[in-house]
């Protein structure tokens, strides 16, 4: 089949590339504008476009999927379909109706788990055990569509986000590659999503990513998972926001002399640094404070010579 990709981070070159590389041809790539990106914030390609832009493909840049011009444009490459991971902008009816076998998106989730743009987050963050990712054709309502395969993963206990989405990626992308070849020779066939388990993921935000110290460890050791490395787990000790890296809780009995720590107060170690929780506490791995570099957590303690009844807030 003719194909055109669209999406925009660097968790979509793997799906990428493996298209590239199937019996499939791919005759150009969709992908979000160009983004302010570092310190001097100057526009920047996204990970997609510069990865075709290698392998020597046109690239649309649509302000919005809805653009007369962009159809126009879409319609000259004339896809048979259009696979999509991660893009960023909901595809309008006028656009969804251009490839005769539509859009097909390529989920990091078991659909109807965790619909919306953060679906591996929540998994990490509710403790799920199995997650993985699913391929479906592409409709108006938010990942409602019809399905065509599922792949599963284990989520290890100490997966962060980046570390999870990393594996579903790379075995998602083959998946993707086989819905294609199942659409193009009829072997395929969507079945429409289950209506119960419908779970939604909607985005993290910086104030999601804030750390409730009241929360029992193994809430607290979620949170900072699910968030790691974007946006990134904080607290503030003093006012100032502190970066945090994952953490390990501590095994113990709550009340236990040796380990019992209020809510957010900090125990300094030899080697370890310690923070109370509902629960029993958990040990700092890295951690970044205001206008430091990162760190391990017993070097930044002994930097910054914490008081006794130091805690974070």
């Amino acid at each position: 089949m003719r194909v055109v990709f669209a999406g925009t981070p660097e968790v979509a070159i793997p799906a990428l590339d493996a298209i590239a590389e199937s019996r499939h041809e791919l005759v150009g790539v969709v992908t979000r504008p160009d983004a302010p990106s570092g310190r001097g914030r100057r526009l920047a390609p996204s990970p997609v476009a510069l990865r075709a832009e290698e392998l020597g493909l046109p690239v649309l840049k649509p302000s919005h999927p809805r653009e007369p011009e962009f159809h126009e444009a879409l319609r000259e490459l004339a896809p048979d379909c259009c696979p999509v991971v991660a893009y960023g902008a909901l595809i309008p009816r006028s656009a969804l109706d251009i490839p005769p076998h539509g859009w097909v998106n390529l989920h990091f989730s078991v659909l109807p788990a965790w619909r919306g743009a953060a679906p591996v987050q929540h998994a990490i963050w509710a403790g799920d055990e199995v997650t993985g990712a699913t391929t479906f054709r592409i409709v108006e309502a938010l990942d409602a569509g019809p399905m065509f395969g599922v792949m599963t993963e284990r989520v290890r206990p100490t997966d962060t986000a980046g570390d999870l989405l990393a594996r579903l990626a790379e075995g998602g992308s083959g998946l993707l590659v086989a819905t294609l070849d199942g659409i193009e020779d009829g072997s395929l066939e969507a079945r429409q999503q289950p209506v119960d388990g419908v779970s939604l993921a909607p985005k993290i935000t910086v104030e999601d990513a804030r750390v409730d110290w009241a929360e029992p460890a193994v809430g607290v050791d979620r949170r900072i998972r699910a968030c790691t490395p974007g946006p990134g787990a904080w607290t503030t000790l003093g006012g100032e926001r502190v970066k945090l890296g994952p953490v390990q809780p501590v095994p113990g009995t709550p009340g236990d002399p040796k380990s019992d720590l209020s809510p957010g107060a900090i125990r300094v170690g030899k080697n370890e640094v310690l923070v109370g929780t509902a629960t029993t506490p958990v040990r700092l791995g890295e951690l970044k404070a205001f206008g430091k570099k990162q760190m391990a957590a017993a070097d930044w303690a002994r930097g910054v010579r914490l008081p006794e009844a130091a805690s974070f807030e």
